[in-house]
């Protein structure tokens, strides 16, 4: 994850493009339409903005979940809550196999996979995932 994270922002440092692009969605044209869909998006909020991570808190992150990554898996069978887990079909950063067997480890687990989604399948997919998230809060 961590070589991924740097080499994709280098990427986007030498072509001149939001890293997001290469991080967050798939290489495929519609993944490159939606990246630039969702990075318009982002610009039309201009105040109340978040602001950009530090390079101290990107290494924290990516420490912890390098960390994180090397732990034996945890007892999932625990929890009860309904969970809904989702992810795009092409996610780099967190592989949809994993994503699956998240939600088959969790006892009320559902999944759903955005085609030709990274790791943004939710914000490239919106507003399917805010009606699957409200739908899924109602049960």
């Amino acid at each position: 994850m961590s070589r991924l994270s740097h080499f994709d922002t280098v990427r986007g440092l030498l072509t001149l493009q939001d890293p997001k692009q290469f991080l967050f969605f798939a290489r495929t044209a519609g993944g490159r339409r939606a990246g630039k869909e969702f990075l318009a998006r982002l610009k039309e909020r201009t105040h109340d903005r978040d602001k950009a991570i530090s390079l101290t808190s990107y290494g924290a992150q990516l420490k912890a979940i390098h960390r994180w990554g090397l732990e034996q898996p945890h007892d999932l069978s625990v929890i009860h809550q309904p969970v809904l887990v989702a992810n795009g079909e092409s996610d780099r950063m967190v592989p949809s196999q994993n994503s699956a067997d998240l939600a088959r480890r969790v006892p009320n687990g559902e999944l759903v996979i955005y085609p030709d989604a990274g790791h943004s399948g939710i914000f490239q997919f919106h507003r399917q995932f805010v009606q699957t998230a409200l739908e899924f809060l109602e049960r």
